[in-house]
């Protein structure tokens, strides 16, 4: 009966892992306002209910307005993490910390692996860099760091939803479309997170679905699923633009494919096709389990 401290119980990503976490795993939920990732005398008062597995959800994720509150940033995605590597190394629990694509500066065209060396473009990819670090060093063993990209779900913002009420609002989108990635939903990270807690195979690793798309592509396939659950839609056209067209404070890497060879060979884990995972996500979204921003 594993005990499991839920950090940013209340995101996306927590969502889907209490929906989806066993009857048995027995979930000590933790958020804003009352608990402060950031708070150190907090985090270790977490010792009380002894978990075995800490898993951080939590991350200060505005990409753009990281740029402007950077000491906000490091304080939540690089610091807090740390003070999560300390109490696990005083408990014996293992840690699993949430990270991102966005450490890696897309100056490639092919998959990253777990092996090649981050260089963020941005303060937010800075800042959750700075969090894996200080986990590396901390001197903790029993850790996974899982990296992550284009995170969609029920319980937040996130494109999908961001994409279908512009698309009620406007007759027109102008989508990026020399960004490449792939999109993830929060249930299929959630199983490869309960895979990867049976494993003692510890260190660093990617999850996303596999394949891969521009922004403009993935818009593309959300306009087409929203039509098909016949979502009611004002937009009639999506314009492809490069990014230059569409200057946002934080720069974004032009290509962040993860490669996920490592997390299969692990766990076993099967890992759906983007597009697959998208329609599954609208299945749910019409039975009411999933909301807007």
């Amino acid at each position: 009966m594993p005990s499991v401290a839920l950090i940013g119980a209340n995101g996306m990503l927590a969502t889907a892992f209490r929906k989806l976490a066993p009857d048995d795993y027995r979930l000590h939920c933790y958020d804003l306002p009352e608990f402060d990732l950031t708070r150190r005398d907090q985090v270790l008062q977490l010792a009380e209910a002894a978990p075995e597995i800490i898993l951080n959800c939590a991350a200060f994720t505005n990409v753009d307005g990281c740029e402007t509150q950077q000491e906000i940033a490091f304080q939540v995605n690089g610091e807090g993490p740390g003070l999560l590597a300390e109490l696990a190394a005083r408990i014996g629990a293992t840690l699993v910390h949430i990270s991102t694509d966005f450490v890696f500066d897309g100056n490639r065209s092919t998959p990253y692996t777990e092996e090649d060396q981050p260089a963020p473009l941005s303060v937010y990819g800075a800042s959750k860099r700075s969090g894996e670090q200080r986990i590396l060093d901390s001197g903790l063993r029993k850790y996974f760091i899982l990296r992550t990209s284009w995170l969609y779900g029920a319980g937040g913002n996130n494109f999908v939803e961001t994409i279908l009420r512009l698309a009620g609002e406007r007759e027109r989108l102008t989508i990026v479309a020399d960004q490449r990635g792939t999109p993830t939903w929060t249930e299929d990270l959630a199983r490869a997170v309960l895979a990867l807690v049976q494993t003692d195979q510890y260190g660093i690793y990617h999850y996303s679905n596999a394949g891969e798309c521009s922004w403009y592509e993935f818009a593309e396939a959300i306009i087409a699923e929203a039509e098909k659950a016949g979502v009611p839609l004002k937009a009639s056209a999506i314009v492809p633009i490069p990014t230059e067209d569409f200057p946002l404070p934080a720069t974004r890497p032009k290509y962040s494919v993860l490669a996920k060879d490592k997390i299969v060979t692990v766990t076993g884990v099967e890992i759906p096709a983007w597009p697959t995972s998208l329609h599954n996500y609208f299945l749910h979204r019409a039975k009411g389990e999933t909301c807007g921003n």
